[in-house]
C-alpha cells in the first residue's frame, strides 16, 4: 500500500502548491478543512475498494497478480480524483450576489479558485494575488454594516464586477483568446483588467484601514473594464 500513500502525498503536495492561498491568509482554516474532507473521502473510498477486493478474493476467487495491479491503479486513480475535487462546491454567481458582506471576500476567493484551470498562466498569478488581497479584506468587513454606503461599493467590485469580468473572458472561444483585436488579445485584456481590479481592492483596503469610509463611498470610480479599447 506504500504506492497509495505516495499518491496521497503527491496529490496533497499538488494541492498545496496549486495556489499560495492554500498556505497563508485568514481563510487558511476553511481551505484546510476542505483538504481534510477530501482526505476523509479518499480514506473511505479506498477502504471500500480494499474491503470489496478482500471479500471477492475470499468468497469468489483470488484476484492474482494482474488483479492486484488493477486494484492498485484503481486506488491511485480514485485518490487523485477525489483529492483534486473540492469537497464543497464553489459558490455560484447568484450566491455571490446574495452572500453576507463579511463573507463576500472568502466566497469570491473560492469562486476564483474554481476558475483557475480555465485561465492563462499570467492571469493565474494575478488571481492568486487577488485571493490574498481578499483574505486581507475579510477582517476589515467584519464590523462594516450592510447598510453602510461603503458596503455597496465593495459589494459591486468584489461580488459583481470581478466575477463578471472573469466570466466574460471565459465566454470567449479558446481559439480566439490569443487573437489580437483593437491592439490587444483577450488574454492580455484579462491580465490588464485583473491588474486594475487588484489595485482597486488595495485602494479599498487602505481606505477601510484609515477609517475613510466617506472617501470610499463617494469615490465615484467604477472599473473601466473596457479601457483597453481606448
Amino acid at each position: 500500500m506504500s504506492s497509495i500513500d505516495d499518491a496521497v502525498a503527491r496529490a496533497q503536495d499538488m494541492l498545496d502548491r496549486t495556489s499560495p492561498r492554500y498556505r497563508t491568509g485568514p481563510g487558511r482554516r476553511a481551505r484546510e478543512n476542505d483538504i481534510a474532507k477530501r482526505l476523509t473521502r479518499v480514506a473511505v473510498a479506498d477502504a471500500a475498494i480494499v474491503a470489496a477486493v478482500i471479500v471477492f478474493g475470499l468468497l469468489v476467487m483470488p484476484i492474482g497478480m494482474t488483479g492486484f495491479l488493477l486494484v492498485v491503479l484503481a486506488l491511485i486513480a480514485v485518490t487523485v480524483l477525489l483529492l483534486a475535487t473540492p469537497a464543497v462546491a464553489p459558490p455560484t454567481l447568484e450566491k455571490l450576489h446574495a452572500v453576507e458582506l463579511k463573507a463576500l471576500p472568502a466566497q469570491t476567493g473560492r469562486w476564483l479558485d474554481a476558475q483557475r484551470p480555465m485561465l492563462p498562466a499570467p492571469a493565474i498569478t494575478l488571481v492568486d494575488q487577488i485571493g490574498l488581497k481578499l483574505d486581507a479584506l475579510s477582517p476589515q468587513l467584519a464590523t462594516l454594516g450592510e447598510d453602510a454606503p461603503a458596503a455597496a461599493e465593495i459589494r459591486k467590485l468584489v461580488g459583481e464586477q470581478l466575477p463578471a469580468f472573469v466570466k466574460g473572458y471565459e465566454a470567449v472561444p479558446a481559439a480566439l483568446r490569443t487573437v489580437e483585436r483593437n491592439g490587444k488579445t483577450p488574454d492580455q485584456q484579462l491580465v490588464d483588467g485583473l491588474g486594475v481590479i487588484g489595485r482597486e481592492i488595495d485602494d479599498m483596503a487602505a481606505q477601510l484601514a484609515q477609517g475613510d469610509l466617506d472617501a470610499l463611498s463617494t469615490r465615484g470610480r467604477y472599473l473601466e473594464i473596457k479601457y483597453q479599447s481606448g
